[in-house]
This record gives C-alpha cells, sequence and structure tokens, in this order.
C-alpha cells in the first residue's frame, strides 16, 4: 500500500535527501517568551555543569564519577565499591524519574535540560548566529565559492568551536578524575601528563564533530532517549503540538490576505508560512503532528505566536498541549500510569534515603585466610587467622580504631600492628588478625562470630565472619 503524499514524512528524516546525503539545517534564529526562559534555564545549567566538579560538600566532590577508581559521588555523598547497590538505586531513581516525565511532559527534558540541546542551541548556534548571520545569510554564505570572507567566517568559527569543545573535555574530565587533580595537571603543564592529555584531545574532537557537523543528528538518529516516545507517550502526554482542528479548519490552510474573512471561508488560522519550520532546529514540520525528531524545543511557539499576534489572530495554534486537549478539550490530569510511577519513585527515594542514613562511614570487612584450617592450642583453645580490610568513606582520618570480639568470649589480637590503628580518609586500612575461642563455646566446625570495629569506646561499625571448629560428633 503506497503512502499518501501528505504522509511521506512518515517514512522519511527530515535530514536525509532522497539520495540519502545529508540535509543541512539552517534554522532561523528563535526568539520570544520561551525562548527567553529556556536561556536562562540554560545557562543556570551550564554554570551547574562547570562548577560542580570543583564545588566540595563535607570535603567530597558534589559531582564525580571516576569509573577507574571505581569511586562516585552524587550531590556530595561519596559511593564507593561496597555501595554500588546505592549507586545502582539512584540511577533506576533517574529512570523513573525521566519516564514519569516523559509520559506526563513528552520530551520537555530534551528541550530544556539536556546538554547535547543546551549546547547545541544555547552556545554553538548562537555562535554560529553571530558570526555568520540567520538563516538566509547562513544558507547564501553555504552556497557561494570559497572567498576571503567564506573563509574568514568558517576558519573563525573552527577556532571558537575548537576552544569550546576543548574547555567541554576539560569539564568531562574533571567529572571522572576530580576537579583537584585536573587543576593539579593543568599547573604541572601537559606534557608531565601524556596519559591524561591523549584522552583529553580525544574528548575534544569527539564534541567538535558533534557539535559542529553531526549536530541534530544526535537527537535524530543516535539518541536512544527519542525512540522510547512511541513506547511511553499517549493521547494523554503534554507535547508540543499543532491545534490542527483550529489551524487547518474545514477548507485547510491558506496564505494571508488583508482584509479576508477567512472565517466565513472556512479556512483555518494557519497561513501556511513555514516559519515554524524554517525556525526548527530538526527540520521538521510540526503541523504533521508528534514526530520522533521534535526535541519540545518551544521555538516554533514562539514563532508561531509571533505570526498570530502580527495578523490578529489569538496565540496558541501551536502549543503545550496533549492530543485529547486540542480534540476533546480534556484538561491534564493525572492518570493510573502515572500514579504508578509516582508510587514507584516515591517508594524507591524512600529506600535511597533509609539507606543513606543507615550508612556507616566505615566499612569493614573480616575474611578468613584462604586455604588456613583452625589451630588446636593448650587448654582446649581454638585460634583462626583473618584477613581485615576497613574502607574509610569519610573526608577524615579515623583515629584509635580497633577491633573487639562481640559474640563469644575469647581474645582478638592483630598481626604487625598494636591493638589500635588508623583508617586514612578515603583510604583502606588492611591487614591480618587472630581470633582464640575456648572449643567449649563453639557450636560445631563452623560457627558465625560477630566483631565490633570501635573508634576509642564508640561502636562504629560491625561485621560477621566464619569461625571453624573441631567438628562434634555429640
Amino acid at each position: 500500500m503506497e503512502t499518501p503524499a501528505n504522509e511521506t514524512f512518515r517514512d522519511t528524516i527530515g535530514t536525509v535527501t532522497e539520495e540519502g546525503k545529508r540535509a543541512w539545517v539552517f534554522p532561523k534564529k528563535p526568539s520570544g517568551k520561551f525562548y527567553e526562559y529556556r536561556k536562562w534555564v540554560s545557562y543556570g545549567l551550564l554554570a551547574f555543569l562547570f562548577l560542580s566538579p570543583f564545588i566540595k560538600i563535607n570535603g567530597n566532590q558534589f559531582l564525580m564519577f571516576n569509573v577507574l577508581e571505581r569511586r562516585f559521588n552524587i550531590f556530595g555523598f561519596p559511593f564507593w565499591p561496597q555501595d554500588f547497590h546505592l549507586f545502582v538505586i539512584s540511577m533506576i531513581i533517574g529512570v523513573v524519574f525521566i519516564t514519569l516525565f516523559t509520559v506526563a511532559f513528552g520530551r520537555l527534558f530534551c528541550g530544556w535540560i539536556c546538554p547535547q540541546t543546551i549546547f547545541m542551541e544555547m552556545v554553538f548556534r548562537r555562535i554560529e548566529y553571530w558570526i555568520e548571520g540567520d538563516r538566509g545569510k547562513q544558507i547564501r554564505l553555504s552556497k557561494q565559492p570559497w572567498n576571503a570572507e567564506k573563509i574568514r567566517k568558517k576558519g573563525l568559527k573552527l577556532i571558537i568551536f575548537l576552544f569550546i569543545s576543548f574547555l567541554i573535555a576539560n569539564v568531562f574530565l574533571a567529572y571522572l578524575i576530580g576537579g583537584d587533580k585536573l587543576i593539579q595537571y593543568i599547573t604541572d603543564g601537559p606534557l608531565n601528563h601524556i596519559n591524561t592529555l591523549i584522552p583529553l584531545i580525544i574528548f575534544t574532537a569527539v564534541f567538535y564533530f558533534v557539535f559542529a557537523w553531526f549536530r541534530e543528528q544526535v537527537c535524530v538518529i543516535a539518541c536512544p532517549y527519542g525512540r522510547l516516545q512511541g513506547v511511553l507517550l499517549d493521547t494523554k502526554s503534554i507535547v508540543v503540538a499543532y491545534d490542527h482542528k483550529r489551524g487547518e479548519g474545514e477548507n485547510g490552510r491558506k496564505k494571508f490576505r488583508k482584509n479576508e474573512d477567512r472565517s466565513a471561508l472556512g479556512h483555518g488560522d494557519c497561513i501556511d508560512c513555514f516559519q515554524c519550520v524554517h525556525v526548527c532546529p530538526t527540520g521538521i514540520d510540526i503541523r504533521n503532528g508528534t514526530q520522533l525528531e521534535c526535541v519540545n524545543c518551544t521555538a516554533c511557539i514562539d514563532e508561531c505566536d509571533h505570526i498570530m499576534e502580527s495578523i490578529n489572530l489569538p496565540k496558541g495554534l501551536i502549543r503545550y498541549a496533549s492530543e485529547e486537549n486540542i480534540e476533546k478539550k480534556t484538561p491534564f490530569k493525572l492518570t493510573a500510569r502515572m500514579k504508578g510511577y509516582i508510587s514507584v519513585l516515591v517508594i524507591l527515594i524512600g529506600l535511597l534515603t533509609g539507606m543513606l542514613f543507615l550508612r556507616n562511614d566505615i566499612e569493614a570487612n573480616v575474611l578468613r585466610l584462604p586455604g588456613q584450617l583452625y589451630e588446636h592450642k593448650d587448654n582446649n583453645i581454638i585460634s583462626n587467622v583473618f584477613t581485615y580490610k576497613l574502607v574509610n568513606k569519610t573526608t577524615k582520618n579515623i583515629e584509635d580504631v580497633s577491633f573487639k570480639l562481640l559474640s563469644h568470649k575469647g581474645t582478638l589480637k592483630l598481626v604487625a600492628t598494636s591493638d589500635s590503628f588508623i583508617v586514612p580518609e578515603q583510604g583502606i586500612a588492611k591487614g591480618t588478625l587472630f581470633i582464640e575461642i575456648n572449643n567449649s563455646a563453639l557450636s560445631g566446625d563452623r560457627n558465625k562470630i560477630k566483631i565490633g570495629v570501635y573508634q576509642g569506646d564508640k561502636l562504629i561499625e560491625t561485621t560477621t565472619a566464619n569461625f571453624l571448629g573441631p567438628r562434634s560428633y555429640r
């Protein structure tokens, strides 16, 4: 079955020609109420992005994702490999929140919060408008032969884009290795840290490729979140939508003519000016309905409102609305699916909050030395040898640390160290210890013992271990 002529947009991507070549998008510079709001939100998020690796809370970097050393900081809370379950819950909360947000408000995240959109529309394109001009001037510059003007403008844009890409790569690196370490590497000189400089150059090249050439294709082709629209959106979701009932009327669209009574002729309010298409950063026609390429950037809303205002027609031909709102004037309300997502989100946040409050500053692991059996000593004493590892999750040394046997009467002796020791800040203390228990206090060959970790006289953590003894034949 052939696709009708007016439905061909469903089988093609606006940024690819029929021959399969790249169709470069030259969007018109947006302006209007929503664009101003987005600028303030974007600048706030950019400040947050650039400052987060250098802000510290209780000595911990505000945000850090050190994959190599398996250390993560989220909002100042440190997560070690031992806290992986907390990190996983945090990520699940993020996924559920974005899912809920998408079900309720479509791709609002893409248009207002996504780093790709913010950098592309609020940084790189604004530089492009400043150097090359608006849509018409950019198209003419692209088509004209290489001359002094074109070389000067393209060259200046290349240099600025490379510099910003390098700056973004440095910030990205600060999230991976830590802000302090990045500053140290810069002051030491890049050549003294070649192993870091090479990835930095690679990141710079990737960011330049994405923002200078790949651009909106990231949203159209590469981003998996865009594919979730078809699964998550329904007729009740709030999206950037064209009011086709008002815009098309009974006899469709028609170009604007002064002093003409459009309603009497049965024409809709859409004057087919194509300004909503020209301003779209992904090159789609929003009048065709919700499409995968739409990132809900609101540029078409501002442009259409301006056109409606200039011809004395009501604003809101393109607006935030649901399909049911346009068809039946149904107001937005929480659906059963949204309530389900909210319930899951509340439960997960409560679970994470409880776990964070119950989490200790120190993580203790005591394990029996592999391959070692028990030793039977005088006076019916059974001895086992163990290794211990203490992880300090704080930014301060934990001093005067000692072990005590809590579950049985017996003795606990540290090897090659005094009875108390120091666990360094954000570090690990390892060692070996012996535990001796009278055989009469044991019940069989395997016994669960409880060991307390103390700072002075204060119990700060407990852990368990298996203690081997003689097999009982009673």
